[in-house]
């Protein structure tokens, strides 16, 4: 099964239906399939038809999809499958020699986007065919194609990571792991086709959140979907006014700003079903203020850019706190002794290693990042500590590349993150390890402080000491205006061991 037949399908048995709305305005179901068809025909005269099928497993006639999140970047992805390519997703949010790496990395010769992205880039992209989408005169009917027929292991996406942690690597997803994740979503969480969902979509499409759960599972089942190019708190008020969306997926920052939303009320989240956090840890203030505040209760899920990606997510009916539930159906996981490799027990921490329908080929070009991503048993290893409670939910508790250990002892950044966190003051906090010649690292803190919060580094540490081992409490607290990012809003603990201040013993 191929990730573009069943939207077609969809689009096709529904033309008048309100599929898409985005910042440009309503978009049916017939004008999202005709806008595909149309840049079909402009790929395919711009680029000419890709000849032969290339090798198994491998990127056929990639295009480079460089759009804001709306129903632009629906159709353009949906015309590049119709062709039987593959779609690299081009995050605008890179630094430019960053995307320029992704463009030739993956070897396109077609990127799609339209001047406005340009504009807000400041970059133009050195490509053969740079096609401006929004200088095309799409008119009248277009020309009727058979779509592409692909099997399982082509290729639909080329995902490039982040970048945290050295170059983005593209991680490869073939149809058949998408679909898989379609399904595994669907048949966990409960909904079908003719249900009478509306998505609210805020994460960008070049993210595999929002691409997978965002615009091919909604697309797939006949769901409207509404797009926000840009979040803004005020907006998404609004949109949650004006369309009434029964779905939400975001990451904690974002959450963390809406819950500061002055003219929000808690009958304006009333009509959503399902309200889900994942892309990064869940700070304990976060889920307190949504729920004093509006009386939401925030449901943590689970994944991977190389899982296609949800593999876990936690049920409203099965809520635990600080859970990403349990796995979807298809995926088997462990948990892992980050030393031995040996398959711990219940409440025991350890590296969690996932197996499943959904699980990426491997990196593109990296032939040793991607048999060191795989056990010799073929479960993949994720780089995340977590533990399973008695009733197989997964609790993420760290990440195994930033683990310090203090005098012996393993400590994880998170959990001295949540305790800083919950300070009155402490808007978000980042943690590091440093290196000690007498404990091995000691751990040290940068925070963002709230506006009207003070700073004072003795009380931090004294707060704590309240709920930390004494080696957890951090050697030091660190102030900054603002922590390093990467574009989803995670905080780069890698930049922070470049501070300055690590070297100088100032505080910022």
């Amino acid at each position: 099964m191929s990730v573009h037949w069943p939207i077609v399908k969809s689009l096709l048995s529904s033309p008048g239906r309100v599929a898409i709305v985005d910042d440009r305005g309503e978009h049916s179901a017939g004008k999202v399939l005709g806008g595909a068809l149309h840049i079909a025909a402009l790929i395919e005269s711009t680029s000419g038809s890709p000849t032969g099928g290339g090798n198994p497993g491998e990127p056929r006639a990639p295009v480079g999809v460089l759009m804001p999140t709306g129903a632009g970047f629906a159709m353009a992805a949906l015309a590049s499958w119709i062709l039987g390519r593959t779609v690299v997703p081009l995050n605008y949010l890179l630094k430019p020699e960053e995307l320029q790496y992704v463009i030739d990395d993956c070897g396109t010769e077609v990127v799609l986007t339209v001047g406005a992205m340009l504009d807000f880039m400041k970059f133009t992209p050195r490509v053969a065919n740079l096609v401006r989408l929004d200088e095309q005169k799409f008119e009248g009917v277009p020309e009727a194609r058979w779509p592409a027929m692909v099997d399982d292991d082509d290729l639909a996406l080329l995902l490039y990571t982040s970048g945290t942690s050295g170059k983005p690597k593209g991680v490869m997803l073939t149809h058949g792991n998408i679909v898989a994740n379609v399904r595994q979503i669907v048949e966990w969480v409960g909904i079908k086709h003719g249900d009478d969902h509306v998505f609210l979509g805020v994460l960008p499409q070049f993210h595999t959140f929002g691409l997978t759960a965002l615009t091919i599972l909604p697309l797939s089942l006949g769901f409207k979907v509404v797009y926000l190019a840009r979040f803004m708190p005020g907006k998404i008020v609004k949109a949650l006014r004006e369309h009434r969306p029964t779905l939400l997926i975001a990451i904690p920052s974002m959450y963390a700003a809406l819950a500061n939303a002055k003219d929000a009320t808690p009958e304006d989240w009333a009509s959503l079903r399902f309200v889900v956090s994942g892309g990064e840890p869940l700070p304990q203030s976060v889920f307190e203020r949504l729920r004093d505040r509006f009386g939401v209760t925030l449901n943590e899920g689970y994944g991977l850019t190389e899982t296609a990606p949800v593999s876990n997510w936690c049920r409203p009916q099965d809520f635990k706190r600080g859970s990403v539930g349990m796995a979807l159906p298809g995926v088997t996981e462990r948990i892992v002794d980050v030393n031995t490799g040996k398959p711990l027990g219940p409440n025991e921490d350890g590296e969690v290693q996932i197996m499943g329908p959904n699980v990426m080929r491997g990196y593109y070009k990296l032939p040793t990042e991607s048999a060191g991503a795989f056990t010799s048993d073929g479960f993949f290893r994720t780089g995340d500590i977590g533990r399973f409670d008695l009733d197989g939910h997964l609790y993420i508790t760290g990440r195994l590349k930033e683990m310090m250990i203090v005098g012996g002892e393993n400590v994880f950044p998170r959990e001295i993150e949540e305790v800083l966190n919950r300070h009155a003051s402490v808007a978000a906090s980042g943690v590091i390890g440093v290196h000690d010649p007498v404990r091995g690292e000691l751990p040290v803190a940068f925070v963002e402080i709230r506006e009207g919060g003070e700073f004072d580094e003795r009380e931090l540490q004294s707060w704590c000491r309240q709920s930390l081992a004494g080696y957890k409490v951090p050697d030091r607290v660190i102030r900054l205006d603002e922590l390093p990012k990467n574009p989803t809003g995670k905080i780069m603990r890698r930049e922070l061991k470049n501070r300055p201040e690590l070297k100088d013993g100032a505080s910022a």
